[in-house]
């Protein structure tokens, strides 16, 4: 087998698209577009963000912020968040045509259109100024929910950014059951390491 080697890249797979609320020292709402975004701990997220962007700048005054997630039916709004910022468009959010209200416990706003949000506060930065918060609660639109109650990823079409070719992807086909599918290759180590039988 050949493989092709490429230059070091920020390639890392799949990537979110996540979208990250913040209220600025007016209360007008903000949004950013951000793929450097990942589950920190179990209850933790950590956010990759420079210091020059609104969102930051929002988040260092405040500490509250919500963190939603791109949807195929609202990709466009939510690419534009990514490419205008709020330190030049403070209205940028009005653009989109999202319906905005305050989160239930954090002091950040919650976008209607996008159906599953996290209320995160800040507890800390890391040496290099990641940002480290506290989920404190999640919120997910009921139309959005499984019989059993639990949200539905599928139903919501959720995006994936693919930084190779600066695309997004749909993340909408359930492949297999986590901690079910290597069943057949543990029962198989375990036969070939069990005793003889007598």
């Amino acid at each position: 087998m050949t493989r092709k080697p490429f230059k070091p890249a920020a390639w890392a797979l799949p990537q979110p698209v996540s979208i990250i609320g913040t209220y600025d020292e007016t209360g007008t709402p903000n949004a950013m577009n951000a793929a450097w975004t990942g589950q920190y701990d179990d209850t933790q997220v950590i956010l990759c963000l420079s210091a020059g962007h609104k969102t930051t700048k929002n988040i260092m005054a405040r500490r509250d912020f919500t963190l939603s997630f791109a949807t195929r039916d609202q990709m466009a709004a939510c690419d534009y968040v990514g490419m205008v910022s709020g330190n030049t468009t403070p209205d940028k959010v009005a653009r989109t045509g999202w319906t905005v209200h305050k989160a239930g416990q954090v002091n950040a706003p919650v976008f209607e259109e996008l159906p599953l949000a996290l209320e995160c506060r800040m507890t800390s930065q890391t040496g290099n100024g990641n940002i480290v918060a506290d989920i404190v609660n999640i919120t997910c639109d009921e139309a959005f929910l499984d019989a059993d109650s639990r949200p539905d990823v599928r139903k919501m079409q959720l995006l994936s950014f693919n930084p190779v070719n600066r695309t997004y992807l749909v993340v909408d086909q359930e492949a297999g059951q986590a901690w079910n599918e290597g069943r057949k290759l543990l029962q198989a180590a375990v036969a070939a390491h069990a005793p003889l039988a007598q």
